[in-house]
């Protein structure tokens, strides 16, 4: 059982930990670990590279959809940061897209250490079919997810508020659980938002909190 949180991590620290092409390959499941998912082109390893300073902790590709591992990131002995496979624009057969989906659905409903979702869609192309499908399966696992929308810079602030504005707006029906932000790369800007979100799942013992709750609960009924 575990009593008390972890520091905030330091993501300047952030170092590779491993890789997995299946949920039996992963880390052990335990701690705190928070995963980025998006389309392979909406500049998922970028924003890790950009939020850890370290253009060449996430590997970034000229040809999108090239990753096809879960990669793992350690931030200290019990929290990770999680670069999932680039989904929707791969130029890969069929068969091999549907063995992607497998995985990427059996890791956000059955890893028990995984905290929130970082959902990254392009500010320009914001909630395609496949970005409303990634957010169907957290809200279903009663995952936390927090968007971020890329590129910001690729757009006039104006223009970029009010997709921003459109896409709160969009998903209000999900109420606190699902977040938005703008953000750019290329900029650095948007961290200081992103990084509240990071450190209040990275941090959270509300998950041990209800494990205890429901043990007490078991004790009172005899079982």
């Amino acid at each position: 059982m575990q009593s008390t949180a972890p520091d905030r991590p330091d993501y300047r620290s952030a170092g590779f930990l491993t890789s997995a092409s299946r949920l039996s390959q992963c880390p052990e499941d335990a701690g705190w670990e928070v995963a980025f998912a998006g389309r392979s082109n909406a500049g998922k390893s970028s924003a890790i590279n950009s939020l850890t300073g370290n253009s060449k902790l996430a590997r970034t590709s000229r040809t999108p959809g090239r990753t096809q591992l879960i990669n793992f990131f350690s931030l200290s002995e019990t929290q990770r940061l999680v670069d999932l496979p680039g989904y929707g624009f791969a130029k890969v057969p069929l068969a091999v897209k549907q063995e992607w989906t497998k995985q990427l659905e059996n890791y956000l409903q059955k890893r028990e250490s995984l905290r929130g979702l970082i959902l990254l869609m392009d500010v320009r192309h914001p909630l395609q079919a496949f970005d409303q499908q990634m957010l169907n399966w957290a809200v279903s696992a009663g995952m936390p997810v927090h968007i971020l929308l890329t590129k910001a810079d690729k757009l006039k602030n104006g223009p970029a508020r009010a997709t921003l504005l459109q896409v709160q707006r969009t998903l209000q029906v999900h109420g606190d659980s699902v977040t938005v932000q703008l953000f750019s790369a290329l900029k650095h800007s948007g961290h200081k938002e992103l990084v509240a979100v990071l450190n209040a799942w990275l941090t959270d013992l509300s998950v041990y909190e209800d494990e205890e709750h429901d043990a007490g609960e078991e004790d009172e009924s005899g079982t």
